[in-house]
């Protein structure tokens, strides 16, 4: 049986396998991993390269799993390149990568940093039909994924956390909780339709979007805050400035596109803490 369902070959498998590959939602937790070892100041590249990839797995992972129960179990997506087997076979290859990468982390740092870096996998695996089905699952889990991705990044080169790193963890999670809550919507009818309860299906997308705002407007807040108190740079403070902007593009755009805007506006906020933490 094919592992594609379109072409035939080595190159059909190769570009089935990267379409599962969506860099704007995969960069933000390999970002938050090698913030994690920036904020160590003193940090080993080899160490931050796996624990890198172990994050890039576990999203690799759910974007697997989500692909193969939308199309293949529920008939949500018009279109997969991967057979079901396929995804099963991808599945298996990414989740021993990445459980090779908790093993070497186990040998190279200690237990603690396996298992600060297995929920990513978890959260990833589980998301569908799980965590997808709740309000709570489908807003906080890839958010939460994240914010354990910087907190391991962190771990394996200090063999410990920080407040001021946990503060970062939950202020880059609260803001992604917003911005995963208006893509949410883009899907409400399906969802609705399924018995998907996603915030918007439970709230209205009216109310989802003022949500998601508040979300937002949060870790903001936590961030000028806390750098206003010195638990981060004060340099740090100009972050939600610039996420600001780009959250006042947004509120004009339907949630297809300001989600687009959105995750791209959360790039250079962690870009801002990076450069603030750095220097």
């Amino acid at each position: 049986m094919s592992l594609v369902r379109h072409g035939t070959g080595l190159s059909a498998l190769v570009l089935g396998f990267l379409s599962q590959i969506h860099p704007v939602f995969m960069l933000p937790p390999v970002a938050a991993s090698a913030f994690g070892a920036v904020l160590a100041v003193e940090f080993s590249v080899p160490l931050a390269a796996l624990h890198m990839t172990t994050a890039f797995c576990a999203l690799y992972v759910a974007h697997l799993k989500d692909g193969y129960v939308d199309f293949h179990r529920r008939g949500e997506d018009d279109d997969h390149p991967l057979s079901a087997r396929g995804c099963r076979v991808g599945l298996v290859g990414a989740s021993s990568v990445f459980f090779l990468g908790c093993g070497a982390l186990w040998y190279l740092v200690d237990p603690i940093a396996s298992l600060l870096t297995l929920p990513g996998w978890l959260i990833g695996y589980h998301h569908a039909p799980q965590l997808d089905l709740t309000p709570v699952g489908a807003t906080a889990g890839y958010p939460v994924g994240i914010g354990i991705a910087l907190l391991g990044g962190y771990y394996v080169q200090t063999t410990t956390l920080t407040g001021a790193v946990v503060a970062y963890a939950v202020v880059f999670t609260v803001i992604l909780c917003g911005i995963k809550t208006i893509d949410d919507a883009t899907d409400y009818a399906y969802d609705k339709s399924i018995g998907k309860r996603t915030v918007a299906v439970v709230v209205g997308r009216r109310r989802a979007r003022r949500f998601a705002e508040g979300f937002m407007l949060a870790g903001m807040g936590a961030t000028l805050l806390l750098a206003l108190v010195g638990v981060f740079p004060l340099a740090a403070g100009v972050a939600p400035m610039v996420f600001g902007s780009i959250l006042a593009l947004a509120r004009r755009a339907p949630p297809r596109e300001a989600t687009m805007l959105l995750i791209r506006g959360s790039y250079l906020f962690l870009a801002v803490l990076v450069v603030a933490a750095w220097f």
